[in-house]
């Protein structure tokens, strides 16, 4: 069933374009809100990941300085306990250090890992004095090495204590089949002597070198930073998606009420077009309908005295009388349209309407070849109704249905209970179909695409359903025909 406004197509489309944008431009408040609450989100986001780092860099800090501590309190003790154990012992027994003697190393390498014993140290280094050598190690192929000593040795030759922190790992370590973590920090004192009090001496008999294995307390701090950035992530991904939720849903319901708003004062405002119109037509329609029902008598009275005179001639007043019958029909048309409708309830069955408005298209639909489906034994279908009005619906739906049928084509009718109570009357057609466009302004006022007619049958229509607190369903597919669904209480 094919509608169109006649060279108004593209107004109605411009008017569905017009409402679109009154609706953003509702919306476009809440989408600003929108816009600023995610981009807090994600400020919030990034200042936590930077929070875990700066807290992380944190700690490490403070075990760096614990670690460094530990670590220059136990090269300390190391120191009073070589010089007393090994220093003095071996000077009194040999007269002087040799290292290159293997007992005096042996000797000093047994003290040496007695006191390191479970202290975490992955080695211990002395180096001399007098030239940049390594005198004594626990690793025992870097012992006679020279010039390895950097700048942390010689700060020490200096009587300055320093270390050196070494570390390979970051969070993407504690993936698994990564690299494990590893951290070393590295300790240089000046091997000094130590007078009788326990006090340290200021001669500098060489530089001790430290290194202690700081991984599992690395690894601690790396996995702190990571249940930071975890944590972090799931707190914002959760606060993510329940956003994400609120706004979703705060933006249907802005969306509703601004359709609603629009719609109410589309309404009002066409409520009030209508009443004008309304009134304009019935003033005009009054006043033609007594000239052409006077033009229609005159032409009736002419056409008996004109086929007296002039046989042949009294088609001429035929053609005035349908004329006149036709304008009379749309002039009844704009009354309908302008006047209130009183309807008068009662309950009957809706297919004894339907049967007689079939009656009435039957022979048409006969003329155009379009086959009439219905039931006209089918049970009762009982609800409260305005027959007359209700025929009249029903019968300008049936009209349109046959002029869109021009070629023939199946025209389906029934009528059924609805659950609860009332009736529900289906017309389907096999006709031409109507765009999706086309479908929203089918009950506009003067929407048609005929040559003739005033385009109000199918607004009258649903202003006879409305007024019987029912409601009217079209669904249309080009090409496939048409479906009207009247649903009544």
């Amino acid at each position: 069933m094919g509608y169109a406004v006649r060279g108004k197509g593209k107004s109605y489309e411009v008017l569905d374009s017009i409402r679109q944008q009154k609706i953003d431009a509702g919306l476009q408040p809440f989408k600003l809100v929108q816009y600023f609450s995610f981009t807090s989100l994600g400020v919030i986001l990034v200042f936590t990941l930077f929070l875990s780092w700066v807290i992380s860099n944190h700690a490490r800090k403070i075990m760096l300085e614990q670690s460094e501590e530990y670590s220059v309190a136990f090269a300390e003790n190391l120191n009073q306990q070589v010089f007393r154990r090994f220093v003095v012992l071996t000077a009194l027994r040999y007269g002087a250090i040799k290292l290159s003697n293997p007992d005096q190393f042996s000797s000093l390498d047994k003290i040496i890992r007695e006191v390191i014993q479970g202290m975490n140290v992955e080695s211990v280094t002395i180096y001399d004095s007098k030239i940049n050598v390594i005198s004594y190690s626990t690793i025992k192929e870097r012992v006679g090495k020279k010039d390895v000593g950097g700048t942390e040795y010689r700060k020490a030759l200096e009587g300055i204590t320093n270390s050196r922190f070494l570390s390979s790992g970051s969070v993407l370590n504690l993936l698994p089949g990564t690299q494990p973590v590893k951290a070393t920090l590295v300790t240089y004192i000046p091997f000094r002597q130590v007078g009788p009090g326990g006090e340290s001496g200021k001669i500098i008999m060489g530089v001790i070198e430290i290194v202690k294995d700081l991984s599992s307390d690395y690894k601690a701090i790396i996995r702190l930073q990571g249940s930071i950035i975890f944590v972090s992530s799931m707190v914002m991904m959760v606060l993510f998606v329940v956003l994400s939720i609120i706004v979703m849903r705060a933006s249907r319901k802005l969306e509703q009420r601004v359709v609603e708003r629009l719609q109410l004062e589309e309404k009002l405002n066409q409520s009030e077009r209508l009443a004008h119109l309304g009134s304009m037509v019935a003033t005009v329609s009054h006043e033609i309908k007594s000239p052409l029902g006077i033009i229609r008598s005159t032409a009736e009275i002419l056409a008996k005295r004109i086929k007296k005179v002039a046989p042949d001639n009294e088609h001429l007043a035929r053609i005035v009388i349908e004329e006149t019958s036709r304008l009379n029909t749309i002039t009844m048309e704009f009354l309908d349209f302008a006047r209130p409708q009183e309807v008068k309830l009662k309950f009957g069955d809706v297919n004894e309407v339907l049967n007689r408005a079939l009656i009435f298209i039957k022979p048409k639909a006969a003329e155009q070849d379009v086959e009439l489906d219905n039931q006209p034994d089918a049970p009762p279908v009982r609800a409260a109704y305005d027959a007359e009005l209700l025929y009249r619906a029903v019968l300008n739906i049936l009209v349109n249905a046959l002029q869109a049928m021009n070629d023939g084509g199946r025209l389906r009718v029934a009528a059924r209970s609805r659950r609860g109570g009332g009736a529900e009357i289906e017309i389907a057609d096999s006709g031409k179909g109507m765009s999706e466009n086309k479908v929203k302004h089918i009950f506009n006022p003067f929407f048609t695409d005929k040559s003739k007619g005033t385009g109000l049958g199918l607004s009258i229509t649903k202003n006879i359903i409305d007024s019987h607190n029912g409601e009217i369903i079209v669904t249309s597919r080009k090409n496939y025909g048409t479906t009207f669904v009247v649903r009544l209480p």
